[in-house]
């Protein structure tokens, strides 16, 4: 659900517009044992955080017509494809079934059966959740043989990788089956989606009539049937992990989001419906401003807009009424609202499909609230009845959606077409207007949101002088193949607008039909704060600034001639000299976690002046199995280090992301929080107290309240944001004045590095809800401050009220400082797993102030 609120409305219109929806492969899987997980293929000596496994293979890399009776890359076996799954343990726990729906348990015997109907409904499980749970995809669709199978493989290729030839095929415009993705229950406690899907899937496994015949014999529906099982047996938003699912698609952090990554960029979808709850009336995609700069806003806006009406209407005509039902009628926010529920950010899930060639996409907010205080306030009959009705309306926003499919199949395939050849040309993008999309109300100024390709960007090899972090750089290659962006890598030494570049250079065309997916994934982003009042999530997430690697952006340039090899993966990292002591910088999470792997097996390491640390010659073989487990390199060095390195205990009252990558980078971390240390908590399993959010001092009981003191006497405190600083204030460690920015303000900002924990470190940072020091008591060392000027660089970022607050305030002021055993940071370095080249700057903290009787040491 996304929050929104009673503003000023558009002029109404009721237009009906042309569309066209595409098909696509196969789920990249192979067939499954009843019950059993998909089990991914990994290079030899792929890192144990399965970076290469998480790769789904890409349709950019398969061959574009293979001939018939070849074998494809992809999956073409026939439809139906059935398999029986195993039952799930009954759960009398399960939060659906106090509102009447089907509890987690009941799905796979649902699935068997709605298989049994007939040779319509096939089932793959394509992996599990953070909590083990299956997930599942249905496809409906007439029967395929192989060969009808393969043949939809090579036009869907075609669709992305030849696109100019698509758009002339007569093939596919006659055979063509559009993708359809239905997105449910991404969000555990709006549960209502996932039992609609179900209807209509049992419903298509049956109907005898001309237009199902029709529907299915010229579209696949794929069905993720729960998107987020953790959560609907729990009755949390997130997954088993703490995550929101639906925050986490540029990031890719969890399995759940990882699946439906890959369904999207295998199956292609022309249209996406993303269901959730609860807003009334119900809320219905296209959005307010700001609009994605980086994809086709054209061709997304035309077709969603039209599938919207018919959504509205079907949803509508169920007849509920505010005096009988409490429903109200349904809204367009594009249409209805000025700003507040805004399509910016790559994040949702409809945001992100737009950028595989989704062009009518939509987050779909069904209306009667049942979680939260409701689920434990409401009777269970007021409950069951409110869950009726907003099954009932997704089932229609469903249906509207297949029908709109039906009718206009050839244009969504032509505009999805379209999508992928004004990239792959290099093709300017066309900006909305009452001309170039004729007939949705309301376009104005407001609404106008492009940017400007450059002609690639290039990341330096590991082995460059200008690459600050190898393994950086390797994650962000494979992150970018992940996402089915296209990267080559030169063969020797090349020229590109005026520059030579090294070889080994990693290079992505711009010219390539997901350019908007390279293009938002690496570029800066874009300061917005003078084009809306408030955004609805994030406005800055750049990977190019963000994650670690250097990243060089060529605004313009021909790479005609140039000795560029596509490549698959990044080329390992992973390096140990033969003869020497051993150094390993300490720049990039995955660094991290290999000198904590290290430190477990005893490994004895010293800290080095320079930041990085010092492993014994004697620790060779350990070093190797590190090197290649993490994929990092180390360096021969003749320094010592100075002091030894013990594995650092870490009792953490945070948020899950951050939880996620300090588990990540290999701490061991025992969560706490008020309660926890108020039901008594064993103080002597930690080395140092990591705070951001949970932990109130002053809520505390007295005998808690004294451990904490006893602990924090003798003991590290690294604070985040607002909770941090206050137990800092609380314990009387550093004397600073904490200033808090907008707490709605987020983003990249530019930053100045000064300090020991700060060393290497990108000068970029992310925000949320900016803090930063002043009035700065002996002692204090300034680890980090905000750059000069604007320091945001993407985002939205406003003065408060009155003023204060704003990023000029914040200009050359603290962002991070230390003194003792005390580390504070005003950015967000953990921000959901996200700023992986922040990371470090927390794990130099957590062994500086767990070591060393003062930070300054730690130089």
């Amino acid at each position: 659900m996304r929050t929104t609120r009673t503003i000023p409305a558009r002029p109404a219109l009721i237009v009906t517009l042309t569309l066209t929806l595409a098909t696509a492969g196969s789920l990249l899987l192979a067939p499954s044992a009843a019950g059993a997980d998909p089990k991914p293929v990994t290079r030899e000596g792929a890192a144990l955080d399965g970076r290469a496994a998480q790769a789904p293979a890409s349709a950019a890399r398969r061959a574009l017509a293979a001939p018939e009776g070849t074998s494809a890359a992809a999956d073409t076996r026939g439809y139906p494809r059935r398999q029986t799954l195993s039952p799930d343990p009954v759960n009398p726990g399960d939060k659906s079934l106090k509102l009447g729906l089907t509890p987690y348990h009941g799905i796979a015997p649902k699935l068997n059966a709605l298989q049994r109907l007939g040779d319509r409904v096939s089932v793959e499980v394509t992996g599990r959740s953070a909590g083990g749970h299956r997930l599942y995809l249905v496809t409906v669709t007439a029967p395929e043989t192989a060969r009808e199978a393969r043949a939809q493989e090579r036009m869907r290729d075609l669709i992305e990788n030849a696109p100019a030839t698509a758009a002339e095929s007569r093939e596919i415009r006659r055979d063509y089956k559009t993708p359809v993705f239905v997105n449910s229950n991404i969000h555990g406690n709006e549960w209502e989606g996932t039992d609609a899907a179900l209807r209509i899937v049992e419903r298509l496994a049956t109907a005898k009539d001309a237009v199902t015949r029709d529907l299915l014999a010229h579209s696949r529906l794929y069905f993720n049937i729960t998107a987020n099982p953790d959560g609907r047996i729990a009755g949390t938003r997130a997954n088993a992990n703490g995550f929101d699912l639906n925050r986490d698609f540029v990031t890719a952090s969890q399995p759940e989001t990882r699946v439906m990554r890959r369904i999207e960029l295998d199956k292609q979808p022309a249209v996406l419906l993303d269901l959730h709850g609860y807003v009334n009336g119900t809320l219905i995609e296209p959005t307010t401003p700001p609009h994605g700069e980086n994809y086709e806003y054209d061709l997304f806006l035309k077709n969603s807009y039209a599938n919207a009406l018919g959504m509205e209407s079907a949803v509508n005509a169920l007849g509920f009424t505010p005096g009988k039902d409490g429903v109200e009628p349904a809204q367009i926010p594009f249409r209805d609202q000025e700003e507040g529920w805004d399509d910016w950010p790559p994040i949702f899930t409809p945001q992100y499909a737009a950028f595989h060639g989704t062009v009518a996409a939509h987050t779909v907010e069904i209306p009667l609230p049942v979680n939260n205080e409701e689920y434990e306030e409401l009777p269970v009959p007021e409950l069951r009845r409110r869950s009726a009705v907003n099954t009932a309306v997704a089932g229609a926003a469903i249906r509207a959606t297949l029908d709109h499919v039906r009718e206009h199949r050839a244009a969504l395939v032509a505009d999805q077409i379209e999508v992928f050849r004004r990239g792959a040309a290099g093709a300017p993008q066309v900006p909305v207007s009452p001309e170039t999309v004729p007939g949705v109300p309301g376009i104005g100024p407001e609404d106008v949101y492009t940017t400007t390709f450059p002609r690639a960007y290039v990341i330096p090899p590991g082995t460059s002088r200008t690459q600050r972090s190898a393994p950086a750089a390797a994650r962000l290659v494979d992150h970018l193949l992940a996402n089915d962006v296209r990267v080559t890598r030169a063969t020797r030494p090349f020229h590109l607008a005026g520059r030579t570049y090294p070889e080994g250079s990693y290079v992505v065309d711009l010219h390539q039909p997901k350019r908007g997916m390279a293009n938002v994934l690496l570029a800066d982003g874009r300061d917005i704060s003078d084009r809306v009042s408030e955004m609805y999530d994030i406005s800055g997430w750049s990977l190019g600034r963000l994650w670690g690697a250097t990243v060089e952006r060529v605004p313009s340039g021909s790479l005609r001639g140039a000795p560029l090899r596509p490549v698959t993966e990044a080329a390992p990292v992973a390096h140990v000299p033969a003869y020497g002591d051993l150094r390993l910088r300490l720049t990039d999470p995955r660094e991290v976690a290999a000198l904590n792997s290290l430190l477990r097996e005893g490994v004895p390491v010293r800290r080095a002046a320079d930041g990085s640390v010092v492993v014994p010659a004697s620790a060779r073989r350990a070093a190797r199995t590190a090197a290649r487990a993490h994929d990092v390199a180390f360096t021969a060095t003749r320094a010592t280090g100075t002091t030894p390195l013990r594995r650092v205990r870490v009792a953490a009252a945070v948020t899950p992301g951050e939880l996620f990558a300090l588990r990540e980078m290999g701490f061991d971390v025992t969560p706490v929080s008020t309660a926890v240390l108020n039901a008594g908590f064993d103080w002597s399993a930690a080395d140092v107290l990591f705070v951001s959010t949970g932990l109130n001092r002053a809520a505390l009981s007295a005998s808690a309240r004294t451990a904490l003191d006893t602990f924090l006497d003798g003991h590290g405190l690294v604070g985040r944001g607002a909770t941090g600083a206050a137990l800092n204030a609380a314990a009387g460690r550093l004397s600073v004045e904490p200033v808090a920015g907008d707490d709605a303000a987020n983003g990249v900002v530019r930053t100045v590095n000064s300090g020991a924990l700060t060393r290497d470190a990108a000068p970029h940072g992310f925000v949320y809800a900016p803090l930063w020091f002043t009035r700065l008591g002996p002692g204090v060392r300034v680890e980090q401050s905000y750059a000069s000027g604007n320091p945001l660089v993407s985002g939205h970022w406003r003065p408060l009220r009155d003023g204060t607050g704003g990023p000029a305030e914040a200009a050359g002021q603290a962002s991070v400082v230390s003194g003792g055993r005390t580390v504070l940071f005003g950015t967000e370095p953990l921000f959901r797993d996200h700023p992986k080249g922040e990371f470090p700057q927390v794990a130099r903290a957590l062994f500086t102030v767990a070591h060393s009787g003062s930070v300054e040491e730690s130089g």
